[in-house]
């Protein structure tokens, strides 16, 4: 009679078996792609469902030892993640039970998670709403050194130049120069009529559609709000890109743009200072990417906290 216990008894383990020839230990072994759904509040208290890819890793301590236990940081992924909401907690418990199915082989363990989560995003002026759909990157990590969380997500907006804005200003003073004589009166009906035509505006500073990669590291003990970081870094830059547009909301985003002339610089710092202002945050580092519509190439800008040994350090 065969049991399960005998035939799994008899099932070889060459992962077991040491290889006196290939000696050494190993930074990182684990999986990549692991396909789950996750649970996830975005900060407005709906919990969503995502699909997510999970990575998965452990090190290596043991020099003689040929492989780690995939199959256990699976299934271990698979009964954490899809049970509760994405939390600190949740994610230091599933790290430390990565080591603990590992014994002697590891002493720390990493996971990453990428997902999309969609945020309802009201209109500027009309009564309208829609969805925008958020990346999201989770790293938690944890070893001899303690439990580190890291949070990562994009924020994408309109960045009006304003180089470009001060030269298309003087275009229009010189057409207005030409169409109305200086020494005689200015009739304001004219004028009036004047800014509302092509010739009003004969010039347009160039616009394009921007990027902030955000990658945040929370303080211990601090709950995820991806909408606190959202919202704030949003209001900071002033110009985030829509959803439900009617002809009132295109004309408050065009006098938004017209309120937020920037560089990538100007950009990078906003976002600095809204995040340096923000206590739930131990570090951040920060990439702008205003993806030029003057030429091929990008205006690209970084900024991080500033801390010692942090995302800013060289």
């Amino acid at each position: 009679m065969h049991s399960h216990e005998n035939t799994s008894r008899l099932m070889p383990d060459v992962a077991a078996q040491a290889q006196p020839h290939l000696r050494g230990a190993l930074d990182w072994v684990g999986m990549d792609g692991i396909e789950v759904p996750v649970r996830f509040d975005a900060g407005d208290g709906e919990v969503q469902r995502a699909s997510a890819q999970v990575g998965a890793f452990v090190n290596l301590v043991q020099p003689d030892k040929r492989g780690i236990h995939m199959s256990r940081l699976y299934l271990l992924v698979d009964h954490h993640l899809g049970a509760q909401p994405l939390s600190a907690a949740v994610l230091e418990g599933l790290l430390r039970a990565f080591l603990e199915s590992h014994g002697e082989l590891s002493d720390r363990a990493r996971l990453s998670i990428r997902f999309d989560a969609l945020v309802r995003r009201s209109a500027l002026r009309s009564a309208h709403s829609g969805w925008r759909s958020y990346p999201v990157s989770v790293e938690a990590s944890l070893g001899p050194e303690g439990f580190r969380l890291e949070l990562g997500t994009e924020v994408v907006y309109s960045s009006t130049c304003p180089a470009s804005a001060a030269l298309s200003r003087q275009l229009i003073q010189e057409q207005f120069a030409r169409d109305f004589d200086a020494a005689g009166p200015v009739d304001h009906a004219a004028v009036l009529a004047w800014l509302g035509s092509e010739r009003g505006i004969v010039a347009t500073p160039h616009a394009q559609r921007s990027v902030a990669r955000l990658l945040v590291r929370l303080k211990e003990g601090v709950p995820f709000d991806l909408m606190a970081t959202l919202d704030r870094v949003e209001h900071a830059l002033g110009t985030p890109v829509q959803t439900a547009v009617k002809r009132e909301d295109e004309q408050a985003f065009a006098l938004a743009n017209g309120g937020n002339l920037m560089f990538c610089e100007d950009a990078a710092r906003r976002i600095q200072l809204a995040l340096d202002a923000d206590e739930r945050l131990a570090d951040f580092h920060v990439r702008v990417e205003h993806q030029e519509s003057l030429h091929p190439h990008d205006a690209v800008a970084y900024a991080s906290k500033g801390v010692a040994g942090g995302f800013g350090s060289p």
